[in-house]
């Protein structure tokens, strides 16, 4: 007799780009059941038409975990409440789907991530790109191109209308080089898995319309104990420039490899999220020459089939979620690179705010 597994009831908190991503991901993937939506604002109602119209909303996050007793919680809300709603789910023994940051200091990042393992709970951290096949790739070919590794990366945006709301409510908790950063953070010590050791930073406050202690304009630079060396800048707002939105390429001894995204690198699509993950094709250059110095490889061009926009993104993340929880996963290593990489974030903000190096 085989037994069907029990879904897993899960609590939607947080009703914009990635709440809603997530929640029609949940909607859409047998295991789960939505039994709760979560907005302090009218998000909640539009998400829930969207929907069916069919889930309970509420404005109280605390009220829903008591009213609905979930499973899981699913984080998506600005930065500065993930740590403390992260704990309210875990002491109410819930598993927690939390997106990027983990939390807004690197203490409370901690006090998550071992409150997880107390429990025996899970936490899924929604590091996006670990769930694309192109970035899986791009990371594989890089970490074959020797040491030290010269990591070159960026994403700035020219954010306006509803983005520009998105990005100034963010930069109330965090800059650009720290929400968006610890992706590229994470990618990065994936490919060097190598111990970073000092990371220098710079940044611009380019408008008053954000907090007078916060920047809209960053770009980091980490050094690694074997020798690599990566940056990333990341840029907000209508002033913005998208000549140079989507750097993504990385070189090393035996050559580089880069993202080539021509369509998702068109002018315009800057502060577009499906553009942000798309890679289309990598360009792959290897370094070998002859004795009167001519290449002796052509580039190679990788075009990928398997490209998933944003939502197939987001159902990938929950995938692997469900399979967490019911597959009983171990997760420490996961938490303890979005720890980390967010520790590595935080010394760059440090660095911009103080002017000089942070050492790791």
């Amino acid at each position: 007799m085989t037994f069907q597994k029990q879904s897993i009831k899960v609590l939607v908190v947080g009703c914009g780009n990635m709440g809603a991503s997530h929640a029609i991901a949940y909607q859409n993937t047998e295991g789960f059941e939505i039994c709760g939506i979560v907005s302090t604002g009218k998000s909640k109602e539009i998400l829930n038409e969207r929907l069916g119209g069919d889930y309970p909303l509420f404005s109280d996050y605390a009220e829903a975990l008591a009213s609905t007793q979930p499973d899981a919680v699913c984080i998506s809300t600005y930065p500065d409440t993930h740590e403390a709603f992260a704990v309210m789910a875990l002491e109410a023994n819930c598993h927690v789907f939390i997106e990027k940051p983990l939390a807004d200091t690197v203490a409370g990042a901690k006090r998550v991530a071992d409150l997880a393992a107390e429990k025996g709970k899970k936490v899924v951290v929604g590091y996006i790109l670990r769930h694309h096949p192109s970035w899986e790739k791009f990371v594989e070919i890089a970490q074959e191109m020797g040491k030290p590794l010269v990591m070159r990366m960026n994403l700035n945006q020219q954010s306006h209308g509803v983005m520009w709301n998105v990005h100034r409510n963010l930069m109330k908790s965090l800059s650009p080089i720290v929400d968006c950063g610890v992706h590229y953070i994470d990618v990065m010590c994936q490919m060097t898995r190598s111990k970073p050791i000092q990371v220098n930073a710079i940044g611009a406050r380019l408008t008053e319309d954000i907090p007078a202690g916060n920047y809209n304009y960053g770009q980091l630079q980490i050094r690694f104990e074997d020798g690599s060396v990566g940056w990333y800048e990341a840029g907000w707002g209508p002033m913005m420039s998208e000549t140079a939105f989507f750097i993504k390429d990385v070189i090393g001894p035996k050559g580089c490899v880069s993202i080539v995204a021509k369509e998702a690198g068109g002018t315009g699509k800057s502060d577009n999220v499906d553009s942000h993950t798309k890679t289309e094709s990598l360009r792959v250059h290897y370094s070998d020459i002859n004795s009167e110095n001519a290449f002796t490889k052509a580039d190679e061009w990788i075009n990928l089939t398997d490209e998933p926009d944003h939502q197939e993104l987001c159902n990938r993340e929950q995938r692997f979620f469900l399979k967490a929880v019911q597959e009983d996963l171990d997760l420490t290593d996961h938490l303890e690179d979005a720890v980390n990489s967010l520790r590595i974030a935080f010394a760059c903000d440090e660095s911009v705010k103080t002017g000089l190096p942070v050492m790791l």
